[in-house]
Formats: structure tokens, C-alpha cells, sequence
């Protein structure tokens, strides 16, 4: 497999290109080179990378975790984490491919030209949506969780409770979920002819995994944060009510 090009590489499974890139490889840039060239002229192990390409997914798919028995405090903290490896790994990455796009292919160019103006809107608002969601969803849900072993402050119990709803928002949520609508028009569902250039693969595979992603992020949040969350509200408002007809 060293002696293969790096375009050879990423042709077997465009992933891999994922790899390569976090050590410090861009297959656009070496695409003619042997993986033994690279790694020599980068000061790179050959069989530390060989064994990361060999499984380009391992470490960077979702575990399957039984998260409907984890707490309020470890589902949000999974949640939490997904979010860094979106926001600090896998969106730079595709951003930087999406920059770097040269489609020298008919078919692509309309598709370059979109991706470059549509993305970087994307991004903004998709982490703009991750952070609001950390600073008020996550923050109520935690103070929730303080109140229901006696240690929230009451009258910010009280506020939060006032200004926050939680069937609100996950009606709103829900509402919100297909956030990449417009990649899949604007790429035709990830439609890939036989013969797409590589970096037009390399995008696609890496929007597809993306997506993925996001929805079992979104049933997460959907099916398993928001029930437990809600009846954790409900617990709570009953148990602050009942107080404060004693005071």
C-alpha cells in the first residue's frame, strides 16, 4: 500500500483522505506522490499511517451507546462532545476541501460555485444554532437537574422556568433538523457519476458521513434528551409548586 499514489489511496475509499489530512497530508496537493514519498519527505512513520488508512473509520465513527440509560449529565456531556469533533474536526475539514474545490468537470462547475457561497453560510449558522443550543437548552437542563436534589437557587429556578419551555423547543428543534437541505439539492442528493473527479468523492463522502452524523445527533437529542428532560421539568415544577404553597 506504500508504494500506491496518494490519489490511488483515496480512490479506494475516499475517507481516507479524512486521515491523511489530521496528519497534515492534503490529497490535492500530494495526489501523484507514493504514501512512503510523503511520509519520508514530511518526517511521518509509514506504519503509523498504513495502520490508521487500514481502518480510516475506527476513531472517528459515533459509538453505539446505550445513552437511554445514561443520566440527563452524561447524555448532554455526549452531546457536548459531538459537538467539538463537529465544530473543531470534521467542519474545518470539509471547509477546507470545499475551499480548495476545483472541479475541472463540467458537470461540477455549477456545483463548485454553489458549495463555495452556500458552505461557509452554512457553517455559520449551524455553529451559531450548536453554541445558542449549549448556552440555554444545555444550561436549563443542568439547573433542572440541581433543582431536583435541592441545590437551585429559587427564585433563578423560578425565571428560567418562566422563560424556558421545553416542549417549545423541541418543537422548534425538530423544525430545524434538516439543516442541510440545501447541500443535497445543490450536490443532487450526493450524485456521483462513474466518472467524478476524486476531490468531487472526497466532498460528497465526507457531506454524506456528515449528515449521518447530524441525524443520529438530532434522534439523540430528539427521542432521548428532550423526554427524560421534559419529565425532569415536570417533576421539578410540581415539587417547586408545592413548596411555595407552604411559604
Amino acid at each position: 500500500m506504500k508504494s500506491l499514489s496518494i490519489a490511488a489511496l483515496v480512490e479506494q475509499d475516499p475517507v481516507r483522505a479524512y486521515v491523511l489530512y489530521y496528519f497534515g497530508i492534503r490529497f490535492y496537493e500530494y495526489s501523484e506522490h507514493t504514501l512512503e514519498h510523503v511520509c519520508r519527505e514530511r518526517g511521518l512513520q509509514v506504519e503509523s499511517v498504513l495502520k490508521e488508512l487500514e481502518q480510516p473509520g475506527a476513531n472517528f465513527t459515533e459509538a453505539e451507546l446505550p445513552l437511554m440509560s445514561y443520566p440527563l449529565d452524561l447524555i448532554i456531556e455526549y452531546l457536548k462532545h459531538a459537538h467539538f469533533i463537529f465544530v473543531k474536526h470534521k467542519l474545518p475539514y470539509i471547509g477546507r476541501l470545499v475551499e480548495n474545490f476545483k472541479a475541472n468537470h463540467a458537470q461540477f462547475m455549477q456545483v463548485e460555485r454553489d458549495l463555495k457561497v452556500l458552505f461557509p453560510l452554512f457553517l455559520e449558522d449551524f455553529i451559531h444554532h450548536i453554541y445558542e443550543e449549549e448556552d440555554t437548552l444545555f444550561t436549563y437542563i443542568n439547573l433542572l437537574e440541581k433543582a431536583a436534589h435541592g441545590r437551585a437557587n429559587p427564585s433563578k429556578l423560578y425565571f428560567m422556568m418562566e422563560k424556558s419551555s421545553l416542549q417549545k423547543c423541541a418543537v422548534e428543534h425538530e423544525a430545524h433538523d434538516d439543516e442541510m437541505e440545501g447541500i443535497r439539492k445543490i450536490t443532487k442528493d450526493y450524485y456521483l457519476p462513474p466518472d467524478a473527479p476524486l476531490h468531487v468523492k472526497v466532498i460528497y463522502t465526507e457531506l454524506m458521513q456528515f449528515e449521518k452524523s447530524l441525524i443520529t445527533h438530532a434522534r439523540v437529542e430528539n427521542e432521548i434528551l428532550f423526554p427524560k428532560a421534559m419529565a425532569l421539568e415536570n417533576e421539578v415544577k410540581r415539587k417547586f409548586f408545592e413548596r411555595s404553597k407552604f411559604n
